[in-house]
């Protein structure tokens, strides 16, 4: 196995800060928006964006925690029994933008079961999409709104994102290759 460290310290809080930027640009301001993090590391990046917003707009964004794990069209592949954490989302977003977060949009399945899991929790005006990484392959017809970094990969590569918040490391994003 080897890996390759394509973002360091230093590039994920550009990131961060330059999509908080693109998410204030985008919406007009922060008023009406809230952050929705996908559990796992899409929660620290979103209480990550929220701060950034809050330091140059003036104004503390809510965030929200998502689990998505009984919305997953791959239940039944994952093991007997999955573990389901909560969801946690501090407001009624309907009516409101939210801002999906993750950390790595692959697939589009993560994203396809967020947004049935948003639909059972209000009717949003809009939803965006923001992840850090966005690596291609997708099987589903969605795209992220706000990117920290596109990376291409080969299929058999896999991209693993630590997250100090999370991981007790160092932050980091590398390629792996088996």
């Amino acid at each position: 196995m080897s890996e390759k460290q394509i973002l360091s310290v230093d590039d994920i809080r550009r990131a961060i800060t330059r999509i908080a930027h693109e998410v204030a640009e985008r919406n007009e301001g922060v008023r009406s928006v809230v952050l929705v993090g996908i559990r796992r590391r899409g929660v620290p990046l979103a209480q990550r964006i929220a701060t950034a917003l809050a330091d140059f707009e003036g104004e503390r964004v809510p965030v929200g925690t998502l689990d998505i794990t009984l919305y997953r069209d791959d239940l039944g592949l994952r093991g007997p029994a999955p573990v389901v954490r909560s969801t946690s989302i501090p407001l009624d977003i309907t009516g409101r933008t939210v801002v999906l977060v993750d950390d790595v949009l692959y697939t589009g399945r993560t994203v396809r079961a967020a947004l049935d899991a948003l639909a059972d929790l209000g009717r949003p005006a809009r939803i965006q999409l923001a992840v850090l990484i966005d690596r291609g392959h997708r099987e589903l017809p969605i795209r992220a709104d706000f990117v920290g970094k596109n990376v291409p990969t080969a299929s058999d590569e896999r991209i693993e994102t630590r997250l100090s918040e999370v991981d007790g490391s160092d932050d980091g994003v590398f390629i792996v290759r088996e």
